[in-house]
């Protein structure tokens, strides 16, 4: 199985400005999810997208937002593909010892 890697319409820096903007003007709204719809619709991004990068962001920084950081996303992402190698030459092997193995049994016994 073959992963498509995703490709963000937004770059970081946008991103880190967005959520840094989020931030400075977040009080000037009654709550969390207005600032987010209001800054996000100015911004030309979806409200829901600027609240799960400051939400990212919040996680990045060490905040009390629960979840995984980037680096452990990353670092998770990259161990379960090695897992998934091994246990493909695993398998491999595996098959190479049964057909070695029965070779072995095949062979004319010598004496």
């Amino acid at each position: 199985m073959v992963e498509k890697k995703k490709t963000s319409r937004y770059s970081p820096e946008f991103r880190e400005r967005a959520v840094r903007l989020l931030d400075e003007h977040r009080s000037d709204y009654p709550s969390l999810s207005a600032a987010c719809r209001e800054i996000g619709g100015k911004l030309g991004c979806s409200g829901d997208s600027l609240y799960d990068w400051w939400k990212q962001a919040r996680r990045d920084a060490g905040g009390a937002q629960p979840g995984a950081t980037k680096a452990e996303t990353a670092r998770i992402k990259a161990l379960e593909r090695e897992v998934r190698e091994l246990r493909q030459a695993n398998e491999i092997l595996k098959k190479a010892s049964a057909y070695f193995a029965q070779a072995e049994l095949d062979r004319p016994f010598r004496k």
